[in-house]
């Protein structure tokens, strides 16, 4: 901007040499030329970070993201839902109801409505509270179908006219000609309807709608209109979140004309409520699949603004998280203020690149701001694990902590970048073991509710991690929730895997991926007590650590499920998913997860030769089609040969090159990853984004570093993907990255200086990260093949095996 203005005063003085004028005009002319020799340079240009996020990558195929809007962290997510696939019919599974795991998919011509909490990315599904549509026309009050919309209350759409973007959704419902708007803040969803002028107004709150629903997954639902503007309720749901309660508050910008509404399940007893015409104009509505309607007056104003406040512990808690978040502000102010909460959020990280490389990572970032989100009111208080309500002292409480993904990236990040919101995260699972009738840590837990989603015992790596990297955590009371945890006969075999030091085949379909997971879940026990000094628990785990040890076949050097009598199972096909002892995934690839003892590994396979070997193999295989066709998880978009990136177990391989004497392919190999899944596209994720996990990979190997072993406090280096990113950090403190030239041909590293020094580590650690400047590599169209190579470079190992 300063030399934009010194450019204008230099043009000012020309202009006024020849030219006779007054000061104010050219005062005016300064001004103006600032404006113009700024346009020029591009600086007044630049789009704010918020602008680069896309949220409708994913939105298509396997990345089951949400175009629709929220706040960071926040636990409104308020988006369009397009079908109402349910879960079951009569305990039948629905296979198309998988692709609904986010309410959404581009490919559908109908939005069924607009409801208020989504999980981001996952591979089961819950949620879809408070479904709202607006209306005009005759009334309907079922939803229709995919195939005879008209017979319903959804509307068709286009995707010409809807618009989406961090903090805002907006789309014109055609069958009604109503412009829908959307914005939310971390507690609050606010809707703005846009009616034709002369028709009907009117919107629809179904109380029974869901996501992965079923008949009969609304317990009860209740509505009150406490005045012509204000109306509240809540509902309870039996479904993933066994019971969860969303309790509610809604604001309108004008007065009800009239209202009702249809109990789709009558109920068998009514009492003296006979009494009274319930159905119409009756401020109390209750029931188990009740949908209400609201009429307005359109004759003034065609606007209607809804402010939807949530809240888990009652409806007072979402008046006063509306009052707190959404009282007295327009639908513009919130949006632009949610935007710039956005900017603010994403400005962590500053970038050079394409277009759709800055996209791309934005919309990453964006994606790992979602889940987990705050669960608890302004005034901090919370529904609990046990049901009661609860008080957030020093910390902020959250939920939806899909462990099994988010262990790997997704924290590490968080801890690197938000250090604080990490802190509260891993308070928040310390609570939820405080309340446990089972005195254990989350698995995959969401809304006040354990969904045992997966396996292992994961949340004791985020408090590994944590800690390791300087957490303000009580390191005794999370040591004796971690140990709870990894001892609980609630683990799926872990009484076998304490007695043999496997789990068994014979009691458990998952065995051998039980133990590779449960043994680095017992690395993240060890290394948290040797580091607390307590030697006792850090033994009795460091032999639990190595206890993966025990199920790989000595003949052929994969990972194998063994039976109680200590067979290995014979037979088994290293390609195949089901049935062969692991979840999610298949020897081949589970064979590499043993991210805490590298080396060890390359032992139990055969030695360095056959390791590497092996890694090449399966980056370069064809994988037949067979092997994953009948999967939910898995298309042949997931795959790079038989490297299964749509799928967790898989995101550290391509960094094991690092402890190999080919380290450079760790550089050929992530390249080829991301350009091949993650794209700015409808269909640009490579698999589930779980919450944040696939683009937390992304966003730390754009970087040029990966965690391959959480709580160890190092990143595995591989390459930049971009030729200039800065981190901002908390406390003021900014690294830059840079790796000038980089692009898919010069994509390998030459060299590499941390603040101007030579650095020859494969590695560099938490501290060192945190405290860098610059951190430089010097880009070739060739691989160093040098590099790396003598054991003191090489990242973490528990044991240096046979180097």
């Amino acid at each position: 901007m300063v030399v934009c203005f010194l450019a204008a005063v230099l043009l000012y003085v020309l202009i006024c040499r020849y030219i006779d004028m007054d000061f104010k005009k050219g005062l005016s002319v300064v001004l103006a030329c600032c404006i113009c020799v700024c346009v020029v340079r591009g600086q007044m240009s630049e789009s704010r970070l918020s602008d680069w996020v896309n949220p409708l990558i994913g939105t298509s195929g396997m990345g089951h993201t949400f175009p629709g809007a929220c706040a960071p962290f926040g636990i409104v997510q308020l988006s369009p839902d397009t079908d109402t696939i349910p879960h079951n019919v009569d305990g039948r599974y629905q296979a198309g109801v998988y692709g609904y795991c986010a309410g959404y998919r581009y490919e559908d011509p109908t939005i069924v409505g607009f409801s208020h909490i989504h999980l981001s990315g996952t591979g089961h599904s819950d949620l879809g509270d408070l479904l709202i549509q607006p209306q005009t026309g005759e009334l309907s009050l079922n939803p229709g179908t995919a195939d005879n919309p008209d017979g319903g209350y959804r509307s068709r759409f286009s995707h010409a006219k809807e618009k989406a973007s961090a903090g805002y959704y907006e789309v014109v419902l055609d069958d009604y000609g109503i412009r829908a708007q959307l914005t939310a803040t971390p507690r609050v969803g606010i809707h703005r309807y846009t009616f034709p002028k002369g028709a009907d107004a009117r919107f629809i709150l179904d109380l029974a709608h869901g996501i992965y629903n079923y008949d009969g997954k609304t317990l009860w639902a209740s509505l009150r209109v406490e005045n012509d503007t204000l109306l509240t309720g809540y509902r309870i749901t039996n479904g993933w979140a066994r019971c969860n309660y969303t309790y509610f508050a809604i604001a309108l910008s004008k007065p009800l004309k009239s209202y009702g509404y249809r109990d789709r399940q009558q109920p068998k007893y009514s009492g003296f409520w006979r009494k009274f015409d319930i159905y119409h104009n009756f401020p109390e509505m209750a029931g188990r699949n009740i949908v209400a309607y609201f009429n307005f007056d359109n004759t003034e104003t065609q606007e209607l603004t809804l402010k939807v406040a949530l809240s888990a512990v009652s409806t007072e808690g979402a008046l006063r998280n509306l009052e707190a978040e959404a009282g007295g502000k327009s639908f513009s102010r919130l949006c632009e203020d949610t935007k710039q909460m956005w900017d603010k959020e994403l400005g962590v990280i500053k970038c050079e690149g394409t277009d759709d490389q800055k996209a791309m990572l934005y919309t990453s970032l964006y994606h790992t701001m979602i889940n987990p989100s705050v669960y608890m009111d302004v005034d901090h208080r919370y529904r609990g694990i046990d049901g009661n309500i609860h008080v957030a002292e020093g910390f902020e409480n959250y939920t939806i902590f899909s462990l099994w993904d988010t262990y790997r990236a997704l924290h590490p990040l968080l801890s690197f970048l938000k250090p604080d919101r990490n802190t509260d995260m891993a308070k928040s699972m310390l609570a939820h073991w405080q309340q446990s009738v089972h005195h254990i840590l989350p698995v995959w837990s969401l809304m006040a509710n354990e969904g045992w989603c997966m396996t292992g015992y994961h949340a004791v790596s985020v408090l590994a991690d944590a800690l390791a990297k300087g957490a303000e955590i009580d390191r005794n009371v999370a040591l004796r929730a971690m140990v709870a945890t990894a001892n609980s006969p609630l683990m799926t075999g872990v009484e076998d895997y304490k007695l043999k030091g496997y789990a068994t085949y014979d009691r458990d379909a998952t065995a051998a991926s039980n133990t590779l997971e449960y043994s680095y879940d017992d690395w993240a026990v060890y290394a948290t007590a040797k580091a607390a000094g307590f030697d006792s628990v850090a033994k009795e785990f460091c032999r639990r650590a190595l206890y993966y040890r025990n199920v790989y076949e000595p003949q052929r050097g994969f990972a194998c499920p063994r039976y109680g009598d200590g067979r290995f199972k014979e037979g088994m096909d290293p390609y195949q998913t089901y049935n062969e002892g692991f979840i999610e995934g298949n020897s081949w690839n589970f064979s590499f997860h043993v991210p805490h003892d590298v080396f060890g590994m390359m032992r139990a396979m055969g030695g360095e030769k056959v390791f590497r070997e092996r890694l090449d193999q399966l980056f370069s295989m064809d994988l037949p089609e067979k092997y994953y066709a009948d999967n939910e998880d898995i298309t042949a978009d997931c795959l790079v040969g038989g490297y299964v990136h749509g799928n967790e177990p898989s995101h550290h391989i391509p960094y094991l090159y690092a402890w190999t004497s080919e380290p450079w392919k760790t550089q050929q190999w992530v390249r080829t990853i991301m350009n091949r899944m993650y794209r700015n596209d409808i269909r640009g994720l490579g698999g589930n984004d779980d919450c944040g996990q696939m683009s937390a990979w992304y966003i730390f190997s754009a970087m040029g570093f990966y965690p391959v072993c959480p709580g160890s406090a190092q990143y595995v280096i591989g390459a930049p993907y971009l030729p200039y990113v800065c981190v901002e950090l908390p406390g003021g403190h900014s690294v830059e990255i840079l790796a000038k030239g980089v692009d898919d041909s010069r994509r390998y590293v030459k060299s590499l200086r941390i603040d101007g020094r030579p650095y020859d580590k494969l590695y560099i650690t938490h501290a060192q990260l945190c405290n860098a400047k610059t951190i430089e590599f010097e880009m070739s169209d060739k691989p160093n093949r040098k590099r790396g190579l003598q054991f003191e470079a090489k990242p973490y190992s528990m044991t240096n095996g046979d180097w």
